[in-house]
């Protein structure tokens, strides 16, 4: 199943992706996906309800919250020269940073100049999670979809720490649909690649994650609760260009796509704060 949300006459709906289409799911009035999630019940579309017209595609929740991953992927830690970490990194990036796939990503260059895409696998939390165990975490995702932390190097690198770096408004594109996790049988199967301007720059593999995705909601658990419609970001493989010979930012112009198999592309242009 393919859920999301969209705009259609103006308003915001909680919606079934099917064969193209967009069907409204059963939902109260003013509820959104976030709100069915955490009120446990199924995700269904009436037998008889017809396409929504006049309907595109927004980010398909705001999360409660964004749980992010840092040096997760085998092949990141070797291009970075960076030392294996013993234990997950963990950091958040605000909700206010989410955006939708066809959306701008804004860069003030006031802040910063180096400005680089990760493309990743998040988990999007369906049942309350705390202290779970790496055998059961899976059962409380709700599904998957595909984020790109949007990062800003320079200020990543000068703060000591990455929140502000990984939070500036339009940092953080996701969906384009959760697609539920009886699809995505193994999410340690999952190709995962981005596209500068039609160009690949990373293409990997969820195989190549350091902790799996069970181990990162196992040990966030540990610490502090994990609540439906909270997401979290799973890292980032190879291939950054902050990380390439000569060093590689996004600027105006750019389009970034950010797919991983089975779910779905992100195409997102870059432009510059006036």
């Amino acid at each position: 199943m393919r859920v999301g949300t969209a705009i259609s006459n103006g308003s915001s709906r909680p919606v079934l992706e099917r064969d193209g289409a967009l069907l409204a799911l059963e939902a109260p009035a003013g509820a959104s996906l976030r709100d069915l999630i955490a009120a446990g019940g199924p995700l269904i579309a009436p037998l008889d309800a017809a396409p929504l017209t006049d309907a595109t595609l927004a980010a398909p929740l705001i999360p409660g919250k964004i749980v992010a991953i840092g040096l997760n992927y085998l092949d990141h830690i070797r291009e970075a020269k960076m030392e294996r970490p013993q234990r997950p990194l963990v950091f958040t990036k605000f909700t206010s940073s989410v955006i939708a796939d066809g959306e701008q990503i804004a860069i003030d260059r006031g802040l910063t100049e180096r400005v680089d895409w990760e493309v990743e696998l998040a988990a999007v939390i369906g049942r309350r999670a705390s202290r779970v165990t790496v055998e059961h975490a899976l059962d409380h995702v709700l599904g998957y979809t595909v984020a790109n932390d949007v990062s800003a190097r320079d200020l990543q690198f000068a703060d000591g720490q990455w929140v502000r770096a990984k939070s500036l408004d339009t940092f953080c594109p996701l969906g384009p649909v959760i697609v539920t996790a009886d699809e995505i049988p193994d999410p340690q199967a999952l190709a995962l690649r981005t596209r500068v301007n039609g160009e690949t720059v990373q293409d990997s593999s969820t195989a190549e994650m350091l902790f799996g995705v069970a181990e990162l909601i196992a040990f966030c658990s540990r610490s502090f609760t994990l609540e439906p419609g909270d997401v979290v970001l799973t890292g980032t493989p190879w291939g950054c260009g902050e990380f390439m010979d000569p060093v590689r930012s996004l600027a105006a112009g750019d389009v970034v796509e950010v797919e991983v198999e089975g779910i779905g592309t992100l195409r997102n242009p870059v432009v510059d704060l006036a």
